[in-house]
């Protein structure tokens, strides 16, 4: 994950705003993040119809806090930060979850991780010394997408193993592997690049962790 520094709000939406735990939207990724151990419950006991269910509602949750932060202009920094962890907390436990009991492929799980500690560890270092102008890139986000839509995929083809859904799956697994290699790939040259250059003491663009 990369982390990017937020873009400074303004006094009129800083001021409307005086405790952002009770923004909507910020709201929303909390009860994503409160999904996250239920969702493990339902995997594990088998209850896949559950486990589904709950899964898109936490989509569902990723979708709508954007929507509201930019209709109800209530943008935080608190928000900026919590919703790719939200992220982050959900499919990669699902990962671990689902790998765990069999329905997806060590390589895959090993490949997701491996990437997201590299970049959380190099996104850490690069924030220290002061360089925090990272915005997620076209792969990252694809990669996200890519593992969103083989989460549900395995857990649809738990409860309809129609050969298509099963087809699906692999396909989305297959490029969940691919683009977490491109994406990897991509991220460690732009570090690269960066790392050539001096610091800015100004304050990047807006964004979030990359994916």
């Amino acid at each position: 994950m990369v982390i990017a520094e937020p873009p400074a709000m303004s006094d009129q939406a800083s001021a409307s705003i005086t405790n952002p735990l009770r923004a909507a939207p910020n709201l929303l990724t909390l009860t994503r993040i409160c999904l996250a151990p239920f969702l493990v419950v339902a995997v594990l006991e088998g209850h896949f119809t559950a486990g589904l269910a709950l899964f898109i509602v936490a989509g569902l949750t990723d979708a709508f806090d954007g929507l509201l932060a930019r209709l109800l202009k209530q943008r935080t920094a608190l928000g900026q930060y919590l919703d790719p962890v939200a992220d982050k907390l959900l499919l990669s436990t699902l990962f671990l979850v689902l790998t765990h009991r069999g329905l997806i492929p060590v390589r895959v799980t090993v490949l997701v991780f491996s990437r997201d500690l590299g970049i959380l560890v190099v996104a850490a270092i690069l924030y220290a010394v002061g360089r925090r102008d990272f915005k997620p890139s076209i792969l990252g986000k694809t990669n996200t997408v890519a593992q969103i839509v083989a989460i549900a995929t395995v857990l649809l083809a738990q409860v309809d193993g129609a050969q298509w859904i099963c087809q699906l799956r692999l396909v989305a697994l297959d490029a969940t592997m691919a683009l977490t290699i491109l994406s990897g790939l991509h991220y460690a040259w732009v570090v690269s690049r960066k790392t050539q250059h001096p610091a800015t003491n100004g304050v990047g663009g807006q964004g979030k962790s990359s994916s």
